[in-house]
């Protein structure tokens, strides 16, 4: 018979399982909790002033700056400054479906986000990772007329953002693909980083929830033989009673 410190012991096992499941994350995919508040907020905001009155939906962005500067005096907007770009991927509601990649800019001084440029998925002929061997937050992206070298606010966000566009070129592009270079092979497929913690979190899960069940079962056992050895002691009692009666009589 199972007692219930040995039970106990067996559900803190199962939790702890849970927690080993989730693989470690690389320090040079974190980004600190502000900045990650921050950025999905910005993102949120892109979404909705961008591509929602147009009929569009944002797949992925990621935050980026140039590894080379481009020897541009003044900005065409009307001032120079640190200001904030995104890559963005969208895709159209209606169907047949467009895919789009478009730069977008927020100013100093302004809340708003405003298009910069703007291609098609067919326009995109290589996106190259740069290294295929290390998470690394630099990659580049060549166009038919453009060609840019970026730097990711992290690795991870460059890592989510190249493995959504990846999936993205197999589902949408009709014409010949873009080719990919450069890049882990965890992002060019099922073996992603996402599918392989989920994996591992729903078989940890199913253990835990496996030892929880099997833990109310012997409980539920457990209360049936208290509720029969009650209802024995108070036959028991009633029989002593009447024997007592009897014998008093």
């Amino acid at each position: 018979m199972i007692t219930f410190a040995e039970d106990l012991t067996r559900e803190t096992v199962a939790k702890r399982e849970v927690r080993r499941a989730v693989p470690p994350i690389p320090s040079g995919l974190l980004e600190p909790p502000l900045t990650h508040i921050l950025k999905m907020s910005a993102k949120s905001a892109i979404n909705k002033e961008v591509f929602t009155p147009h009929g569009e939906k944002m797949l992925a962005a990621v935050q980026v700056k140039r590894r080379t500067k481009k020897k541009i005096p003044f900005l065409a907007t009307g001032g120079q400054g640190d200001y904030m770009t995104f890559i963005c991927l969208s895709v159209t509601n209606q169907k047949p479906s467009h895919v789009s990649i478009t730069k977008v800019k927020q100013f100093p001084g302004s809340s708003t986000f405003a298009k910069r440029s703007m291609w098609t998925i067919e326009q995109l002929r290589q996106v190259n990772g740069c290294d295929p061997n290390k998470d690394c937050p630099e990659f580049d992206l060549a166009f038919d007329n453009a060609f840019d070298q970026w730097v990711a606010g992290s690795a991870g966000e460059k890592c989510t953002f190249i493995q959504i566009l990846h999936h993205t070129c197999q589902r949408y592009s009709s014409q010949s693909k873009p080719e990919f270079v450069n890049c882990q092979s965890k992002l060019m497929g099922g073996n992603s980083i996402l599918h392989s913690a989920a994996d591992s979190v729903t078989s940890a899960v199913q253990k835990a929830s496996q030892a929880l069940n099997e833990r109310g079962e012997r409980l539920g056992r457990a209360e049936e033989k208290t509720g029969e050895m009650k209802n024995s002691a108070e036959q028991f009692a009633v029989t002593a009673h009447k024997l007592a009666m009897k014998h008093k009589c």
